[in-house]
Protein backbone atom coordinates (compact mmCIF):
# COMPACT_ATOMS: atom_id res chain seq x y z
CA UNK A 1 0.00 0.00 0.00
CA UNK A 2 1.40 3.40 -0.88
CA UNK A 3 1.99 6.21 1.61
CA UNK A 4 -0.92 8.27 0.31
CA UNK A 5 -3.41 5.52 1.15
CA UNK A 6 -1.83 4.91 4.56
CA UNK A 7 -2.04 8.62 5.39
CA UNK A 8 -5.60 8.76 4.06
CA UNK A 9 -6.62 5.87 6.34
CA UNK A 10 -4.80 7.44 9.27
CA UNK A 11 -6.82 10.64 8.86
CA UNK A 12 -10.08 8.70 8.62
CA UNK A 13 -9.43 6.89 11.89
CA UNK A 14 -9.56 10.31 13.58
CA UNK A 15 -12.71 11.27 11.65
CA UNK A 16 -10.78 13.79 9.56
CA UNK A 17 -12.01 14.18 5.99
CA UNK A 18 -8.91 13.87 3.80
CA UNK A 19 -8.04 16.70 1.44
CA UNK A 20 -4.87 17.26 -0.54
CA UNK A 21 -3.57 19.73 2.06
CA UNK A 22 -4.55 17.64 5.09
CA UNK A 23 -3.02 14.53 3.59
CA UNK A 24 0.21 16.39 2.78
CA UNK A 25 0.53 17.86 6.30
CA UNK A 26 -0.24 14.54 7.99
CA UNK A 27 2.13 12.67 5.69
CA UNK A 28 4.87 15.16 6.59
CA UNK A 29 4.23 14.65 10.32
CA UNK A 30 4.25 10.88 9.96
CA UNK A 31 7.54 10.92 8.03
CA UNK A 32 9.28 13.68 10.04
CA UNK A 33 9.00 13.00 13.73
CA UNK A 34 11.08 16.05 14.57
CA UNK A 35 8.38 18.05 16.40
CA UNK A 36 8.16 20.58 13.55
CA UNK A 37 6.84 24.12 13.70
CA UNK A 38 4.24 25.54 11.32
CA UNK A 39 7.03 27.35 9.45
CA UNK A 40 9.03 24.12 9.03
CA UNK A 41 6.01 22.25 7.68
CA UNK A 42 5.10 25.11 5.34
CA UNK A 43 8.69 25.45 4.06
CA UNK A 44 8.92 21.73 3.37
CA UNK A 45 5.57 21.45 1.56
CA UNK A 46 5.21 24.76 -0.29
CA UNK A 47 7.72 24.02 -3.10
CA UNK A 48 5.55 21.12 -4.29
CA UNK A 49 2.26 22.83 -3.35
CA UNK A 50 2.43 26.46 -4.59
CA UNK A 51 -1.14 27.21 -3.49
CA UNK A 52 -0.47 26.15 0.12
CA UNK A 53 -0.49 28.97 2.66
CA UNK A 54 0.74 29.17 6.25
CA UNK A 55 -2.86 29.81 7.24
CA UNK A 56 -3.89 26.48 5.70
CA UNK A 57 -1.11 24.68 7.59
CA UNK A 58 -2.18 26.44 10.81
CA UNK A 59 -5.87 25.59 10.32
CA UNK A 60 -5.01 21.99 9.38
CA UNK A 61 -2.93 21.52 12.52
CA UNK A 62 -5.71 23.02 14.65
CA UNK A 63 -8.14 20.50 13.15
CA UNK A 64 -5.68 17.67 13.91
CA UNK A 65 -5.42 18.96 17.50
CA UNK A 66 -9.20 19.15 17.86
CA UNK A 67 -9.58 15.56 16.61
CA UNK A 68 -6.78 14.20 18.81
CA UNK A 69 -4.48 13.22 15.93
CA UNK A 70 -1.53 15.35 17.14
CA UNK A 71 -0.45 17.18 20.24
CA UNK A 72 0.89 20.70 20.47
CA UNK A 73 4.03 21.21 22.52
CA UNK A 74 4.68 24.36 24.50
CA UNK A 75 8.32 23.46 25.16
CA UNK A 76 9.69 26.00 22.67
CA UNK A 77 9.38 29.63 23.81
CA UNK A 78 9.35 30.93 20.23
CA UNK A 79 7.19 28.45 18.31
CA UNK A 80 4.43 25.94 18.80
CA UNK A 81 5.65 22.49 17.83
CA UNK A 82 3.60 19.47 16.83
CA UNK A 83 4.00 15.82 17.75
CA UNK A 84 2.29 12.94 15.98
CA UNK A 85 3.21 10.48 18.77
CA UNK A 86 0.27 10.43 21.17
CA UNK A 87 1.80 7.87 23.55
CA UNK A 88 2.83 8.87 27.06
CA UNK A 89 6.24 10.45 26.81
CA UNK A 90 8.12 13.58 27.80
CA UNK A 91 10.19 15.99 25.73
CA UNK A 92 13.66 17.47 25.99
CA UNK A 93 14.70 20.66 24.18
CA UNK A 94 18.35 21.48 23.68
CA UNK A 95 19.10 25.09 24.62
CA UNK A 96 21.98 25.12 22.16
CA UNK A 97 20.66 23.56 18.91
CA UNK A 98 16.91 23.85 19.60
CA UNK A 99 16.11 20.24 18.69
CA UNK A 100 13.31 18.52 20.59
CA UNK A 101 13.79 14.89 21.58
CA UNK A 102 11.32 12.32 22.94
CA UNK A 103 11.91 10.71 26.33
CA UNK A 104 10.06 7.43 26.76
CA UNK A 105 11.59 5.84 29.85
CA UNK A 106 9.55 7.71 32.47
CA UNK A 107 7.26 6.13 35.03
CA UNK A 108 3.62 6.19 33.82
CA UNK A 109 2.42 7.55 37.17
CA UNK A 110 4.20 10.84 36.39
CA UNK A 111 1.51 11.45 33.77
CA UNK A 112 -1.42 10.83 36.12
CA UNK A 113 -3.55 13.85 36.84
CA UNK A 114 -3.44 14.86 40.52
CA UNK A 115 -6.71 14.36 42.37
CA UNK A 116 -8.61 16.76 44.62
CA UNK A 117 -7.14 19.94 43.14
CA UNK A 118 -10.45 21.48 42.19
CA UNK A 119 -9.06 21.96 38.69
CA UNK A 120 -10.35 20.36 35.52
CA UNK A 121 -6.99 19.12 34.25
CA UNK A 122 -7.13 18.22 30.57
CA UNK A 123 -3.48 17.75 29.69
CA UNK A 124 -0.23 16.75 31.37
CA UNK A 125 2.99 17.69 29.61
CA UNK A 126 6.41 16.91 31.00
CA UNK A 127 9.40 18.67 29.48
CA UNK A 128 13.05 19.09 30.21
CA UNK A 129 15.68 21.45 28.85
CA UNK A 130 19.44 21.47 28.79
CA UNK A 131 22.21 20.51 26.37
CA UNK A 132 21.79 17.41 24.19
CA UNK A 133 24.47 14.75 23.77
CA UNK A 134 25.37 16.01 20.28
CA UNK A 135 25.98 19.55 21.50
CA UNK A 136 27.84 18.42 24.64
CA UNK A 137 30.47 16.89 22.37
CA UNK A 138 31.13 20.24 20.63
Amino acid sequence: MNNYLQTHRYLLQFAIKPSVQRTAVMDYLLKNRTHPTIDEIYSALSPSMPTLSKTTVYNTLNLFLEKGAVQQLVIDEKNARYDIDMSLHAHFICKQCGKVHDIFNLKPELFEKPENTGFSIQNVEISYSGICNSCKGN
